[in-house]
């Protein structure tokens, strides 16, 4: 590599981790501020916080990092075109390609960490983050977990009325055991409680009616601790499930949930191929604001900043309102996740062609 690319290589990584380090202190202080009292409240160990701010940040990173990438390289491009560096590079006889070659090494780098982060760094870090907010900072059930219905197995169905992800514990559940179309036996129970430690279920109003020839058998306990082939998952909202599986999990999960039938499959479409979007992004991204900031405009670097920001939330508007359309109806989880790569890759051929001329 040339004495070029090294000096915009540095400052490609320099700036965009600074952007990092400068806006997530800002995004932990106003999250303290907003949880502050529910913290106190509950006296949550120190430990606790610390391990959740840490989280915290990992999952604020990885939901903002499309919007960090783009404003660092537009800031850093604008102030090179503002010194009149670009039009000294370009004057030297370096084609507008040759520049952009170490912008296209600094996004692969990035979208390296953008891949690893979403695949294996951020599931652990949002499990973290959404188990500490469950357990301290949640006054209110899951609305999402209310009205579970699922196949389990080949011969296995259940239903839980709703269930609290803080608590480990549901209301009106419900299994049933087929043999072939017949109904061999059903259990109820007004309440279910995960417990962790043997992995095991507590139900309370326990009932089992085992289907008989010619009169049922009905057995009644008042409690009772039993182990099912269903495990906690089943029973969590999907969306917050997905979140917190590495990628390999991810897919035998989402395999093991189109055997059962699941009605939640977009939702986890959806999160699985947003880990591969993402890397994808960091380039375009990166190429759409060489094009915009590496002309030296009247309004300076203002006007940049500004043209990329309203670019950048334009970008995380189509990813959050299409995301939503594949989760909530038949709309294609694949097209939804890659539409606004399409879009906006598009956009980055057309200014790149104009920046070249």
């Amino acid at each position: 590599m040339k004495i070029l690319d090294w000096y915009i290589l540095k400052r490609y990584l320099f700036t965009f981790f600074m952007m990092l380090l400068l806006f997530i202190p800002i995004g932990i202080t106003v999250n303290l501020a907003e949880k502050i009292d529910r913290i106190l409240e509950n006296e949550v160990p120190f430990e606790e916080v610390a391990a959740y701010y840490f989280d915290f940040t990992i999952y604020f990173a990885t939901l903002l990092f499309p919007l960090f990438l783009f404003l660092s390289v537009i800031w850093f491009t604008s102030k090179l075109a503002n010194n009149t560096e670009i039009v000294a590079f370009l004057s030297s006889g370096v084609s507008f390609s040759r520049f952009l070659r170490p912008y296209l090494i600094g996004a692969s780098i990035v979208a390296f960490l953008a891949l690893m982060l979403g695949m294996y760094w951020a599931p652990v870090a949002s499990k973290g983050f959404n188990e500490f907010t469950y357990k301290y900072l949640k006054n209110t059930k899951v609305t999402e977990s209310q009205h579970i219905y699922r196949q389990i197995n080949d011969h296995e169905y259940i239903y839980v009325s709703n269930f609290d992800i803080k608590t480990k514990k549901g209301n009106n559940f419900t299994l049933e055991h087929f043999e072939g179309n017949t109904l061999a036996y059903k259990i109820h129970a007004s309440a279910i409680r995960f417990v962790e430690k043997d992995s095991s279920y507590n139900l309370t109003n326990y009932n089992l009616r085992i289907i008989g020839e010619d009169e049922d058998q009905l057995i009644f306990e008042r409690k009772k601790d039993t182990i099912f082939s269903f495990d906690l998952q089943d029973l969590t909202p999907p969306k917050y499930v997905a979140e917190t599986l590495t990628y390999n999990e991810l897919t035998t999960f989402i395999a093991r949930e189109e055997v059962r039938g699941s009605s939640n499959i977009n939702r986890y479409r959806v999160v699985q191929y947003k880990k591969w979007s993402l890397p994808v992004s960091v380039f375009i991204l990166t190429i759409i604001a060489v094009a915009v900031s590496s002309i030296k405009r009247r309004g300076g670097m203002g006007v940049n900043l500004a043209f990329g920001i309203v670019i950048a939330m334009i970008y995380v508007f189509f990813d959050k309102v299409f995301g939503v359309m594949a989760e909530q109806s038949n709309f294609s989880p694949l097209l939804a996740v890659w539409f606004p790569n399409i879009v906006f890759g598009a956009l980055a051929i057309y200014l790149l062609y104009n920046a070249k001329r």
